[in-house]
């Protein structure tokens, strides 16, 4: 239990301190409020720039409408189909080709018409002051903005330039075929708004929708490739909002919301028109059939009639008497029999000849025009069959026949097929056998007729041929009617249940809230990552808590930026923060004498792991803050390698510890008074070629032994333990010694080998300073290092009078506040 902590909070070396890292992600606030700007730039610049889009929808309802009129036997209309056969029709023709070509041609939606907006052309459909009549049999250049210039009344002037388009296309819309023109174009050209505007790349006459004289400003026209326009359209997202029920929603993207509108609506009312002629296809063609039929029945009734009229005047016969009278009703209902069958039977081959010999079935198949097909399944077949062709023949114009739902389809045909046609069999050969026993029984009535006077015989067979041919006209009457009514009455089975509507529905795309929101989320989460990386990748040492969690030496003190000329900051600026820092430093090493009070002078030794770090900085000044207690204090300059303390007391270093060490001078004359009362110092002199072994010479152990009894502090300026040795050397003199380690310079490993040698026990009274500290820098804002240093790191204007400040306070310092560590 030795090794257990007494705080219960310290962290171990493996743990992470949320909370610091907190202060240090924010210690990068401004890179922060930069991205979250620059996101937020970009995304306005994004919603303003980019063409809004929006979507708007239809929904409808399919069912089956039929006048309650019409009876079972009025076969002539044709169905769709169960509701489920409904609703996939709807589908494929709201997403065929064919549909969408009719829609495209009725709103003429492959020419466009923009007006100049802040950054982009603007639709303006319906907004538009003219309309341009094309002439289908000229070439028309496609995709590039076509300027109308109004602005001379009565004239207008048409120009173009390529300069924007990689590849020119003119487009001819009566062969739906693009050309490529590999030529640079620039037109311009006047015109009267009278004329028929008309030159190699456009063929047009110009019709205002207003007074001719209002007719104003710029505006621009566009052309688009008609097949591209339709496969766009074709593209229409379906729905069924509830499942199960016979209801379907349309949705439309665009960037205009009244041609969103306006498509919608039109594509619907194409539908519903092209339903109702598909569902009186049957009686439109029967009814044509008929009106030809009753033109030959009806001459055919008048001919027979004369005949009958000539017969019984010529004969003198006018009426049957009354076995004639019972013998001419029997045959008259065998015949009658006989006909409905013989055109059931005509029926029925001529749609067994039809499927034979056709491979797709429409709305061109056999109806039973003057026949009642009283087998609903015959009727039933037929319609589903229709309907399974006209979903194959939307697949088709989409999919291969690998498509599996085509696969599955063509299936369902072949096999409504077969047992349409098993049906005809049957029924035929039902109708064959009850027409052979017709045939029987007229037989026997003919064969009784010979019993009958002649006359009376030549006249049953005038008034049985008028009577059949009068049925047969009245029968053709009434289904010319029934046609007639079916036409005229027909009702679509589908209904609108809400119309496509502008109702101020927002864009979406794009959606400038959630871009905003997104802009947020990335100016935040950028920065963090990079913050992030840049913390992983780091290796150098910021902070005190770095040292304290990585090496057991103790944290003496932290030192500030010197904002100085030279490294005389404590001599020059008594006052300033760093000055107080290196006051509290000094307070710091007494405890450290205290426990080695026998001794009347006091040794600390300076030295650092590489140079850069600000080793001899703390070493003058250090030395500067024990001179100002009057007490003797002496510097000395054991950095032979790279002497520097010289330039900051204006001395030359031609003279110094190497002409002492060599025993070329005495120690008077390398010893100096400076500047600073009380503080004497001997400088490195030059360099020589074995500093190493001057070092550790036996004259400069007696040189310190000799000034310990001339002075109460020495401080000995070292050579970097990390890269010579040569420092190790000197901790045998001192009292107290300080590393040096400076702020984003040391790196975090460097200190190891020297706090190796601590834990051993190898060298003791070793304390860390850390450097050039930037409380902003390390992430804790302002009021850092109380327990380090009292005079650096408190707020701005914290300690007036106390201190000089070197920076005035920044006009942004209450924003820095915001961000103040409590």
């Amino acid at each position: 239990m030795e090794n257990q902590t007494n705080n219960p909070f310290e962290l171990d070396e493996n743990s992470i301190d949320f909370k610091a890292y907190f202060f240090k992600v924010l210690s990068h606030w401004k890179l922060f409020v930069l991205a979250v700007i620059l996101s937020f730039i970009i995304a306005r610049y994004f919603n303003k720039r980019k063409e809004r889009l929006y979507k708007l929808s239809t929904s409808i309802t399919i069912q089956d409408e039929k006048d309650p009129l019409f009876s079972s036997n009025t076969n002539i209309m044709f169905s769709w189909g169960e509701t489920n056969d409904k609703i996939e029709n709807v589908k494929s023709i709201i997403r065929s080709r064919t549909h969408n070509e009719k829609v495209v041609k009725q709103l003429r939606s492959f020419i466009g018409y923009y007006k100049k907006g802040q950054y982009l052309l603007e639709d303006i459909y319906n907004k538009s002051p003219f309309a341009v009549h094309i002439d289908s049999t000229a070439n028309f250049i496609i995709n590039i903005p076509i300027k109308f210039d109004f602005s001379i009344p009565n004239k207008v002037t048409v120009s173009f330039n390529r300069s924007d388009v990689k590849h020119l296309v003119s487009y001819n819309y009566l062969t739906n075929k693009p050309n490529l023109i590999d030529k640079d174009i620039k037109f311009s050209k006047q015109y009267n708004l009278s004329d028929l505007i008309s030159t190699p790349y456009f063929k047009f006459k110009i019709h205002p929708k207003k007074d001719i004289n209002k007719l104003n400003g710029v505006y621009y026209v566009k052309f688009f490739n008609f097949n591209k326009v339709v496969a766009e359209k074709q593209k229409m997202e379906i729905k069924s909002p509830i499942k199960g029920a016979p209801i379907l929603e349309f949705f439309l993207k665009g960037s205009n919301k009244d041609k969103i509108a306006d498509y919608l609506n039109t594509s619907i009312h194409v539908l519903e028109n092209d339903q109702k002629a598909m569902k009186i296809q049957y009686a439109v063609n029967t009814k044509n059939y008929i009106e030809k039929l009753l033109d030959n029945v009806g001459d055919s009734l008048k001919h027979i009639e004369t005949n009958l009229g000539n017969f019984k005047k010529q004969n003198n016969i006018y009426d049957l008497t009354a076995e004639g009278s019972a013998f001419f009703n029997n045959i008259s209902d065998f015949d009658k029999q006989k006909q409905q069958l013989t055109g059931r039977i005509e029926y029925y081959n001529n749609l067994k000849n039809y499927l034979n010999s056709h491979q797709t079935v429409d709305s061109t198949i056999p109806a039973p025009a003057i026949v009642a097909v009283e087998d609903q399944s015959i009727t039933a077949s037929v319609n589903e069959l229709i309907s399974l062709y006209m979903q194959k023949k939307a697949f088709d114009e989409k999919y291969t026949n690998d498509y599996p739902k085509l696969s599955v389809l063509n299936q369902k045909i072949q096999s409504t097929r077969g047992v349409l046609m098993e049906n005809i069999k049957t029924l035929t050969k039902v109708l064959n056998t009850n027409l052979k026993n017709i045939n029987i029984q007229l037989a026997r009535f003919k064969s009784k007729l010979s019993s009958l006077p002649h006359k009376e015989q030549g006249l049953i067979k005038f008034q049985r041929k008028y009577k059949l041919t009068e049925s047969n006209y009245n029968y053709l009457l009434q289904k010319r009617y029934e046609a007639g009514t079916i036409i005229a009455a027909n009702m679509s089975d589908i209904k609108v249940l809400d119309k496509a509507k502008d109702v101020g529905q927002f864009p979406i795309y794009p959606k400038p809230l959630i871009n905003y929101l997104i802009a947020l989320i990335l100016g935040l989460l950028l920065p963090l990552i990079y913050v992030i990386i840049k913390e992983l990748l780091d290796n150098k040492i910021h902070t005190v808590e770095d040292l304290e969690s990585k090496y057991k030496i103790p944290v003496l003190g932290v030192i500030g930026k010197n904002t100085a000329k030279d490294n005389l900051i404590v001599f020059r600026k008594p006052k300033a923060t760093v000055s107080e820092a290196f006051r509290a430093l000094r307070s710091n090493l007494q405890f450290i004498f205290k426990s080695n009070s026998s001794k009347d002078s006091k040794t600390i030794v300076v030295t650092s792991t590489v140079s850069g770090e600000g080793k001899t900085f703390v070493s003058i000044n250090l030395a500067t803050v024990f001179a100002n207690t009057e007490k003797k204090t002496i510097l000395l300059g054991f950095d032979l390698r790279k002497p520097k303390i010289f330039d900051d007391f204006g001395l030359s270093n031609d003279i110094g510890l190497t002409n002492y060490l060599v025993g070329d001078k005495e120690l008077h004359e390398v010893t100096h008074k400076t500047q600073i009362p009380h503080l004497d110092l001997i400088l490195a002199g030059p360099i020589p070629p074995n500093p190493s072994e001057l070092i550790i010479s036996q004259k400069a152990n007696e040189l310190i032994e000799i000034l310990k009894d001339k002075y109460d502090y020495i401080i000995i300026d070292t050579p970097p333990i990390g890269l010579v040795a040569d420092s190790i050397e000197l901790f045998i003199h001192a009292d107290a010694s300080v590393y040096v380690v400076r702020q984003d310079i040391t790196i975090k490993n460097m200190p190891k080998m020297i706090d190796d040698k601590y834990r051993n026990d190898e060298v003791s009274n070793i304390s860390f300073v850390l450097n050039d500290f930037d409380a902003s820098k390390a992430g804790y804002g302002y009021g850092y290092g109380y327990g380090y240093g009292y005079g650096y790191g408190y707020g701005k204007g914290y300690g007036q009078g106390y201190h000089d400040n070197e920076e005035a306070p920044s006009k942004f310092s209450f924003i820095k506040k915001l961000f103040k560590r409590k």
